[in-house]
């Protein structure tokens, strides 16, 4: 009686990571691969974080105003500024580093950086509400609730609020980096000298052109 041959006590082979996909026109190459594991348990773990629509900004940043102090508030004279209001998502501290994502809420004060660069992180521009101006480098494009704009690292860009009225957008910066601290330090900038504003941007990695 011939023997049967004994099972295999060698572990199933697991599906390799990188998928061929010759006919997907966005991925080039050929090939994508997954990051290698960070995480190595086996049954996952609770550590996601919630964060409701409706908590308050981290931080908002007043505009100036020619209206007399007083007067802010009534309706005979001029509206009370918003100003932009910073809501931190999470930051580079929350994602370990992965990236930073941050809603802005900006007033219907114009408004905006210049044109400028990152040398460290890319930077992503979604909007929610509203109308704004993004530049991508070539022009100057108005955006509503929807568009995107992906800049990566070494990409000129800049944006501007020129609608007169609100609008809303996320930001997120690859890897992540301080941000917080650049939105609160900009309001600050009158204050220092010009090697201090020279130190300032160059620390956060913002290069003006």
């Amino acid at each position: 009686m011939t023997p049967r041959p004994r099972p295999s006590r060698r572990p199933p082979r697991l599906p390799t990571a990188r998928v061929p996909v010759p006919d997907l026109p966005h991925v080039r190459g050929g090939t994508v691969s997954y990051p290698d594991p960070r995480y190595f348990g086996e049954h996952g773990e609770i550590s996601a974080t919630f964060r409701p629509a409706t908590t308050a900004p981290d931080f908002v940043s007043m505009p100036t105003t020619t209206c007399d102090p007083g007067d802010l508030g009534d309706p005979g004279s001029c509206d009370a500024p918003r100003g932009t209001a910073y809501h931190y998502l999470s930051t580079t501290v929350s994602t370990g580093g992965e990236y930073g994502l941050y809603r802005v809420d900006m007033g219907p004060e114009a408004g905006g950086p210049g044109t400028h660069f990152h040398k460290a992180m890319s930077e992503s521009f979604f909007i929610l509400s509203g109308t704004m101006r993004l530049f991508d480098g070539r022009r100057w494009v108005d955006v509503t609730s929807g568009d995107y704009l992906y800049v990566p690292v070494g990409g000129l860009h800049a944006f501007r609020n020129e609608s007169g009225e609100p609008a809303s957008m996320l930001m997120l910066f690859a890897p992540g980096a301080p941000r917080e601290e650049y939105f609160e330090g900009v309001t600050q900038l009158a204050d220092l000298s010009e090697e201090e504003r020279t130190e300032f941007f160059l620390r956060h990695d913002s290069y003006f052109v």
